[in-house]
């Protein structure tokens, strides 16, 4: 299973989390924004439109780079998650899927519960940033 995800940086550094809402898998996790691509869409393409559908925000694919990936076990399904930088994006963003958004520091976000797939991403982050 794809998913894309986006590590969206503000002009101080810090990272867009939001927070998976009740009902879902995982609910009460902090997570980056993103989901899963639709049969033929490219992975920057389903960011765009996912960061659209969660957030409010128009991204442009070329302000999409690719920073990381995490391959992680789900019982009978395997999780590929792609990150991908994003510093460059049109509106506020708002959470629309989710419960709750965080503006957070590299060292806050490693203070957050995550989904598993979420946490190798940190230390590439911490790396890039």
């Amino acid at each position: 299973m794809l998913v894309v995800a986006a590590a969206l940086v503000d002009g101080e550094g810090r990272v867009l989390v939001q927070r998976r809402p009740p009902g879902k898998s995982l609910a009460g996790l902090w997570e980056f924004p993103g989901g899963k691509p639709e049969s033929g869409e490219s992975p920057e393409l389903a960011l765009v439109r996912e960061l659209r559908e969660e957030l409010g925000i128009e991204v442009s694919a070329p302000d999409l780079t690719a920073a990381a990936f995490a391959s992680e076990a789900l019982g009978e399904r395997h999780l590929i998650l792609l990150l991908y930088l994003c510093r460059g994006w049109t509106d506020v963003p708002k959470p629309l899927h989710a419960t709750e958004l965080r503006w957070v520091t590299l060292f806050e976000l490693r203070q957050l519960a995550m989904p598993p797939a979420d946490l190798p991403l940190i230390t590439a982050l911490e790396k890039l940033l």
